[in-house]
C-alpha cells in the first residue's frame, strides 16, 4: 500500500535531483538523493514500487528537461497543449527508467538477502545505458553528469566513462540507506541475520570511493603533454527568430567577420563559428560562399564554421566546414545524430503538427563518415550540438585520431532556461572521458574551453556577444576509455542479469 509519506519521500528524491544538476549545481544533495526513494519502495509490492519509481522520475526528468517545452511552442510554433503534452509524454518516458529500476531493486532484494550496494548501483547505470542508446538515445541528466565540478571524483570516466561516476553517486546513497534504514529494519525483524554481507559492501565501498579520489588527485597533478595552439570562438548572439530572415542575413555575417576580426590580433591558429553560423546554404548559395571565403584569405588563420549544405535536390546536412587561411575548402562534417522531431521527423504520420519545429527546414540528411579534420597544429573531431552528450559517438572521434574536440551549437532554442547551463557542463565529461581538450562555439552562449582534465578554462556567458581566446594543449594520449569504450556498463549489466536470473532461480526454488 502506497502511504502519503511515501508519494512525499520519492517527490522529494526527485525534487534533490534536480537540485543537483545546473543552473543550481549543489552537486552534492545527489550524494543522498536516493535514500528518500529507496526508503519509500522497500518492501513494497511491484506496483508500488513502480509507481513510486516512476513519481520520483517524473519529477526529476521534469525539473531537468521543462526547457523542451520552450523549443516546441516558441519556435517550433506548436501549439502551448501540444507542447505541454509532448514534454509530459518525454517525461512519462524518461520516468519508466526509475520505476523499472525501482522494481528490479525491490524484486532482488527481497529474498536476497544482500544490502543495497550490491545491487543499486549496477541496476542504476545499467539502465542509464539503456537509456543512452534506446529510441535513438537521451541521455540528458544522467545521474553523474551532476558531478561535474567535482574534479577529484570525474577523473575516473577515462576508465569508466560517465557510467562509472553514475555508479559511484548510487553506490553512496545505497551505503547511506544500508546503515540508516534497510539492516537497522532487517535486525529488529531477525536480530540473528548476517551482518558481514554489509561489513563486506562498506570495506569495498570504502576502497572504492577513496582510490577513485586518490586517481583523480594524481590525474590532476598532470600536466597534459603535447604542444601548445591558440584558439578563438565566436559567440554572435543571434536572436532565434532572426538567424534565418533574409533581412538580416548581412547583419549576421557582418556580426561573425567582427567578432572573427577582433580575436586574430591574438593570432590564433583557428577561429570557431557556432552551429549553422552563416545564415544561407554554404556551397549552393556561390555569392554568400564567396563572400565568406574572400574573407576566410584575411583573416589569417583556420575558420571551423557551421552551415548547411546541400546533398542532393531535396535535403539538406547539417555540416561544420573547415576552411585553410587560403580559402580552400579542407575537410567537412556533416552530423550523424540528428535531433528528432528537431532536424528530422519520425513517425511523422503520427505527428504532423511537429512538421516545422525546425524553421523553414524540412529533414536533415544524416552524416555517415566520422570525419576527422586534420590541420598541421591538430586533428580535430567535431561534434555538432546534442552530439556532445552521446559518450560513444564522441569517443569514436577520438579513437580515429582526433586530439581535439570542437562542439558547435546553436542553444538558442533553449532560451533562458537551464538547458544550455546543462549542455555545456556535459561536455566536461567527453574531454574527461578521452583525455583531449574540448573548444566550444554556441550562437547564445555557452561557448568555452575545457581541457583535458576537465577544468573550465574560460567561458562565455549566454546571450551575449563574445570573443574569446585561450591556449589549449594537444597531446596524443588515448584514455583508456577511448581505447576499450563502455566496459564498465556492460560490466554493470552483466552483473544486472546475474542477479535478476539468480533471483528466479530462488523463486523457483522456493515454489
Amino acid at each position: 500500500m502506497v502511504k502519503k509519506t511515501d508519494i512525499m519521500l520519492s517527490l522529494f528524491s526527485g525534487l534533490l535531483l534536480v537540485l543537483s544538476f545546473p543552473p543550481f549545481d549543489y552537486y552534492m544533495l545527489a550524494w543522498t538523493a536516493l535514500v528518500p526513494l529507496l526508503t519509500a519502495i522497500w518492501e513494497k509490492n511491484t506496483k508500488a514500487s513502480f509507481l513510486l519509481g516512476a513519481l520520483a522520475g517524473f519529477a526529476y526528468f521534469l525539473g531537468t528537461l521543462y526547457w523542451v517545452f520552450h523549443s516546441m511552442y516558441y519556435y517550433g510554433y506548436i501549439p502551448m497543449p501540444f507542447s505541454i503534452l509532448m514534454v509530459i509524454l518525454l517525461c512519462l518516458y524518461l520516468a519508466l527508467y526509475t520505476g523499472i529500476f525501482s522494481v528490479l531493486f525491490n524484486y532482488i532484494s527481497r529474498s536476497s538477502g544482500l544490502p543495497a550496494l550490491f545491487i543499486a548501483p549496477v541496476l542504476w547505470v545499467s539502465l542509464e545505458y539503456l537509456r543512452t542508446y534506446a529510441l535513438t538515445g537521451f541521455p540528458w541528466s544522467s545521474l553523474g553528469y551532476s558531478q561535474y565540478r567535482f574534479l577529484f571524483l570525474v577523473q575516473a570516466a577515462d576508465v569508466t566513462g560517465v557510467y562509472g561516476i553514475s555508479f559511484l553517486v548510487a553506490a553512496t546513497n545505497s551505503a547511506v540507506f544500508d546503515v540508516l534504514v534497510s539492516w537497522p529494519r532487517r535486525l529488529r525483524k531477525e536480530p540473528l541475520y548476517a551482518r558481514w554481507p554489509l561489513t563486506l559492501g562498506l570495506l569495498l565501498y570504502a576502497v572504492i570511493i577513496i582510490s577513485a579520489l586518490l586517481y583523480g588527485y594524481g590525474s590532476l597533478q598532470k600536466t597534459a603533454g603535447g604542444q601548445t595552439i591558440k584558439v578563438s570562438v565566436a559567440q554572435g548572439n543571434i536572436p532565434q527568430d532572426k538567424k534565418w530572415d533574409a533581412k538580416f542575413q548581412r547583419e549576421v555575417i557582418d556580426t561573425y567577420k567582427r567578432l572573427s576580426l577582433a580575436v586574430s590580433a591574438n593570432s590564433p591558429e583557428l577561429v570557431v563559428w557556432p552551429e549553422t553560423a552563416v545564415p544561407f546554404i554554404f556551397g549552393y548559395d556561390n555569392a554568400l560562399t564567396q563572400d565568406i571565403i574572400a574573407f576566410q584569405k584575411q583573416l589569417g588563420a583556420y575558420l571551423l564554421l557551421g552551415g548547411m549544405t546541400p546533398k542532393d535536390r531535396e535535403r539538406l546536412s547539417n555540416s561544420a566546414v573547415l576552411l585553410s587561411p587560403d580559402g580552400g575548402i579542407l575537410s567537412a562534417y556533416d552530423k550523424i545524430h540528428l535531433v528528432p522531431y528537431g532536424e528530422y521527423v519520425p513517425l511523422r504520420r503520427f505527428f504532423p503538427f511537429i512538421e516545422k519545429i525546425t524553421v523553414g527546414i524540412g529533414d536533415f540528411s544524416a552524416g555517415k563518415e566520422y570525419i576527422v579534420m586534420q590541420t598541421p597544429f591538430a586533428k580535430i573531431g567535431n561534434l555538432i550540438c546534442y552530439e556532445i552528450i552521446f559518450p560513444g559517438l564522441v569517443r569514436e572521434f577520438v579513437d580515429r585520431g582526433a586530439n581535439v574536440l570542437v562542439t558547435i551549437t546553436n542553444d538558442a532554442w533553449f532560451g533562458r532556461t537551464s538547458a544550455p547551463y546543462q549542455h555545456f557542463s556535459m561536455a566536461v565529461f567527453r574531454a574527461v572521458e578521452n583525455r583531449v581538450p574540448v573548444v566550444r562555439a554556441a550562437n547564445t552562449g555557452i561557448s568555452g574551453f575545457i581541457d583535458s582534465r576537465g577544468r573550465i578554462i574560460n567561458k562565455s556567458d549566454i546571450f551575449v556577444e563574445a570573443a574569446l581566446t585561450e591556449e589549449i594543449s594537444v597531446g596524443n594520449e588515448k584514455s583508456f576509455y577511448t581505447k576499450y569504450g563502455d566496459l564498465f556498463a556492460w560490466f554493470c549489466i552483466g552483473c544486472s542479469v546475474l542477479l535478476f536470473t539468480g533471483r528466479l532461480f530462488s523463486a523457483k526454488r522456493t515454489l
